[in-house]
């Protein structure tokens, strides 16, 4: 497991904050934990279906926010035991329950960007 420093924010806000929309970025804030859910919400995917799907994510950054993903268990890792290794990420439970929030954000993104649209 990656160590979090001890003073790092996303430590500290882990720990201290009692807010529900807090405790929900620390989970799935940032700029690719979103976009690797939203991908997951089809069912599951391998690795290479994941970075194919979201080409501009670096490998590093995709495997590190799947390990938080998996970490705060919003999805799970299964690894079949074969050679060569076969192994598919996909949503948790907790993971489905943000299919709502996921589409509402899609959603409202597709409202937006037509809005910019009009107006340029």
């Amino acid at each position: 497991m990656t160590q979090i420093k001890e003073n790092s924010t996303r430590n500290f806000n882990k720990a201290t904050s009692p807010c529900p929309v807090t405790y929900a970025i620390n989970k799935i804030g940032g700029h690719w934990k979103p976009i690797i859910l939203y991908q997951l919400m089809s069912g599951p995917k391998r690795y290479s279906e994941l970075k194919r799907a979201i080409p501009a994510v670096t490998e590093k950054m995709l495997i590190q926010h799947l390990k938080q993903l998996q970490d705060d268990n919003l999805v799970i890792r299964k690894a079949e035991n074969v050679v060569p290794p076969f192994v598919t990420y996909f949503l948790s439970e907790a993971g489905e329950d943000l299919t709502i929030v996921l589409n509402a954000m899609a959603e409202w993104g597709i409202r937006d960007s037509k809005r910019h649209l009009k107006s340029a």
